[in-house]
Formats: C-alpha cells, sequence, structure tokens
C-alpha cells in the first residue's frame, strides 16, 4: 500500500476504543474512509466513545464476539491499539490474510498533510515522558509550535491534523506503537535506554529491544544514542538510517566531537555546533527533577533540539522553565528531618535504580506487580545507600527474596496489608526505620495496579500519609 493511499471508499478495522482507537477512527472518517470499529469491552464505559463514532458515520461492534478472528472480505487495513497484544487473534488473522495491520503512530504519519511539519521521535525503557516535555520546553522557549504527542499528551493523529499546524511534533513511543510502525521518517530520533519491560507482550527481550530500534529507522539528520547503555548503540548500528544521518552520543562525561555530555556542571554540545569546542548549553542545576538520569535525559532533549537547529540560549531557557510531571522524583516534604519523595512512576527495576541512585542514604518503599521482573541486580547496585526497605504489594517478597540476597544486613519491613489504607502503614514504618537527613523514597520498582488505580493514584496515596504523619 503506498505511503499517502486514497482514503476516500477504503475499509479500515480500528482494534480497540481507546484514546488512540477513538481518535483513529475520527480522522479516518474525516478522511472519507468506512472504519468498524471493534472492541472487547462491554460494560458501558465505551458508550459515549461508541455513540460519538457512530455519529460520525462509524460501524461500531462492542463485546467479546466483536473481536473474534473472523475478518470479512474487502477489509484494506487494521489499525491496532496499542494494548493488542501481536498474538491477538483478529491481528493474527489479518495479517496471515496479508491486511497490513498498522499502529495509530503509523497512521498518523500517512494522514499528514502536505507540509507538516517534522518529528523528533523518542523512546526508552524509562526517562521518555520526561524527555519529551524537557522536548517540548526547548523548542517553546525558542519561538516554536510544538506538541508532545504519541504515548504522551495528544494522540498523533490529532497532533498532525491540528489547526493551525504544528511547527514540530515531539513525539513519544512505546515498544507497543513501535511494533506496528515502518513508514515514519523522523527528523531526528533518540532511544534512551533499554531494560528489560513488557517481556510477557513481546515474547522476548531480543523482540522487546528491536522494537525499541526502530525508532531509528528512517532517520534524516540526527539518531541519538546513550553511551552509558551500550544496547542502544548497537541497535542504532543496526537500524536503516536516511543517508548522511549524523549518530550523536549523549554521555555524563565529558563528550568528544559529535556528541554532547557535561563539563564543569554544565551541559555542552559538541555536535551541532559550528566548530570542535563545546557550545554551553545549561548548567546541571538548571535540570529538574535532579539526578544523573534526568541530566541524561536533558541531553536527550537538548541533542534532539539542536538536530532541529534550536540554539544554545533556548535550550538553557527552556529546561530552567520546564515543570516536570507529578510522580517523578517529586519532593513531597520533610518530617522531622527526614525528607520524602514520591517517584511513583518508577514502575520497573530499571527506573528505580536510577531514582535511587539520586539518593543516599534511602529508607526505600518498595514492591506491587512485577511483570516478570527481577530484581537481583537492582538491590546489588542500591545496597550500600540504603538504610531500610518497607515492602508492600502482591509480588513484593521477590523484592524481599533479592534483598536476603544481596543485602541481608539491610532491615525490610514487610506491609501485607490489601486494604485501602496501605500506604499510611507503609509510611509510618518508613518514618520508624528513617533517621535525620535521610530520604524516604517511594521507588517501587513495580506495577500499581495490585492496589492502586494506577502509579498517580499510588503517589497521591503515598503523599497524603505524609502529610497525615506531619499533621499529628
Amino acid at each position: 500500500m503506498p505511503e499517502q493511499p486514497s482514503w476516500p471508499g477504503l475499509l479500515v478495522w480500528v482494534a480497540g476504543l481507546g484514546v488512540s482507537g477513538s481518535a483513529a477512527a475520527a480522522a479516518l472518517l474525516e478522511a472519507g474512509a468506512q472504519v468498524v470499529a471493534v472492541d472487547a469491552r462491554d460494560d458501558g464505559s465505551l458508550d459515549e466513545r461508541a455513540d460519538a463514532l457512530a455519529r460520525l458515520g462509524a460501524q461500531v461492534r462492542l463485546g467479546p464476539a466483536a473481536v473474534a478472528p473472523a475478518l470479512p472480505d474487502g477489509v484494506d487495513v487494521v489499525v491496532a491499539s496499542p494494548g493488542w497484544r501481536p498474538d491477538a487473534p483478529l491481528l493474527a488473522a489479518a495479517e496471515a490474510r496479508g491486511v497490513p495491520v498498522w499502529s495509530e503512530v503509523e497512521l498518523a504519519w500517512r494522514l499528514r498533510p502536505e507540509g507538516a511539519g517534522p518529528w523528533l521521535t523518542l523512546t526508552g525503557t524509562n526517562g521518555k515522558t520526561t524527555t519529551v516535555r524537557m522536548l517540548v520546553a526547548v523548542l517553546g522557549a525558542a519561538g516554536h509550535r510544538a506538541v508532545a504527542a504519541g504515548n504522551v499528551g495528544t494522540p498523533l493523529v490529532a497532533a498532525v491534523r491540528a489547526e493551525p499546524a504544528y511547527d514540530v511534533v515531539a513525539v513519544e513511543l512505546s515498544s507497543f506503537q513501535l511494533h506496528r510502525t515502518r513508514s515514519v521518517r523522523p527528523l531526528a530520533s533518540a532511544l534512551l535506554n533499554v531494560a528489560p519491560d513488557h517481556v510477557d507482550w513481546h515474547g522476548s527481550l531480543a523482540a522487546y529491544a528491536a522494537d525499541k530500534g526502530r525508532v531509528y529507522d528512517g532517520t534524516q539528520r540526527a539518531a541519538v544514542h546513550t553511551l552509558a547503555d551500550p544496547e542502544t548503540g548497537r541497535l542504532l548500528a543496526a537500524a536503516a538510517l536516511a543517508p548522511g544521518c549524523a549518530r550523536v552520543g549523549v554521555t555524563l562525561g565529558a563528550p568528544a566531537p559529535g556528541q554532547l555530555g557535561v563539563v564543569d556542571d554544565h551541559l555542552v554540545d559538541r555536535a551541532f555546533g559550528p566548530d570542535p569546542d563545546p557550545v554551553p548549553l545549561a548548567a546541571v542545576a538548571d535540570v529538574r527533577p535532579s539526578g544523573p538520569h534526568n541530566v541524561a535525559n536533558a541531553l536527550a532533549a537538548a541533542a534532539l533540539a539542536r538536530a532541529y537547529g534550536v540554539p544554545a540560549d533556548a535550550v538553557r531557557a527552556g529546561l530552567r522553565g520546564f515543570v516536570p510531571d507529578p510522580h517523578r522524583i517529586a519532593a513531597v516534604g520533610d518530617v522531622a528531618g527526614v525528607h520524602y519523595v514520591d517517584d511513583s512512576k518508577a514502575t520497573n527495576p530499571h527506573a528505580a535504580a536510577a531514582s535511587l541512585a539520586a539518593f543516599d542514604p534511602v529508607v526505600w518503599v518498595a514492591g506491587g506487580l512485577a511483570k516478570g521482573a527481577t530484581f537481583d541486580d537492582l538491590v546489588r547496585g542500591a545496597a550500600g545507600r540504603l538504610r531500610a526497605v518497607v515492602l508492600l504489594g502482591r509480588d513484593r517478597a521477590l523484592i524481599a527474596e533479592a534483598l536476603a540476597r544481596h543485602a541481608p544486613e539491610v532491615p525490610v519491613v514487610d506491609v501485607a496489608s490489601t486494604d485501602t489504607g496501605v500506604m499510611a502503614q507503609v509510611v509510618r514504618a518508613a518514618a520508624a526505620a528513617a533517621q535525620p537527613g535521610d530520604t524516604v523514597l517511594l521507588a517501587p520498582a513495580c506495577a500499581s495496579m495490585d492496589l492502586f488505580t494506577d502509579y498517580g493514584h499510588r503517589g497521591d496515596a503515598f503523599a497524603a500519609a505524609v502529610r497525615a504523619l506531619r499533621d499529628q
């Protein structure tokens, strides 16, 4: 199928009516395609979206029978929402018949109007949202109309159809989205890091990493990798870049030519300046949230922005003006000389390791749904900075076992409660273990849905329990 198909008359099945699926269906209808939208849910939660799409002309089918593998003749394309696994029967049936299966990202790229602004794409196991929002702040400081879209913020199909048009789109991509994306040709791209995650969805770590590496394919001007994570460099070496595309490294050390890094507590650029001398971009102190991993995120954002042509002073202004999202190394407050920090967004061991590296000594609050993760490397690396550990959640025993192997001297408090007040018990236990000058850090290394609605709910519960402790 050509990159820019003739939409009128095209029959497209949209699999999933979440935010991205609903936006994709609406965009296709506006372009003139025939749309059948399906979702296994039929509990009333999708009624409003289904009614809106039906009014626009879509056929909407809800319930388990709607996503059975039967696919009628004449379907030209299936657009799959990110949550749909590769082995979902409907998608497997489509691929077996040679029907293309696209992500919403692929659809958005093909829907771009003539003269659309370029994309700056990025992915990684951790740090994606912080980096893409830093990037938008920097682009905005340079006077460009920019938006964060994709896996965060605005659905991409809405971003590419916005009026007035955006000058540039900062695109956060998940491994799920990249799995079914083939045609995107970004101006610049970045892969922040690769660590075990979502292996249950992809089938193996190698398949997960390969999908992450797709972010580089077709990159036109600059492909950014992280020198501290050799896997990003390996995936870059295997990528199909456009001729002349530069390979740009970022490092927390002094950069070589063609890299961005840190010199004398300042972020500097030796890749996009007029000569090999380092171009100062910002002070390390300008980066929020603090911590080495967020300095690396800021360097990646700066590299993408510089590839687009942003001047150095806009990098500084954008980072200084950046407001971090909640639950990302967010200071909650001090109680009795102990600092409390909410990093509920640290939902896997790689993210928790980066968070733990920013504090010493730490009373670590961890646990939840492990998603198949292991914790030995995390505990081994953090053992020297742990004052104590407070565990909660369904898979807390996995972390306790790793602590017994690699940090047997560290006190561990097991909070077995599953009621709605569990976080109050956790915070009281952490406060009892902490000493003045310590940090109580919620960096669970696990997902939250065993006890909480999502990571935001978990972080809010932690903050509320800290406030209650302070007000006693």
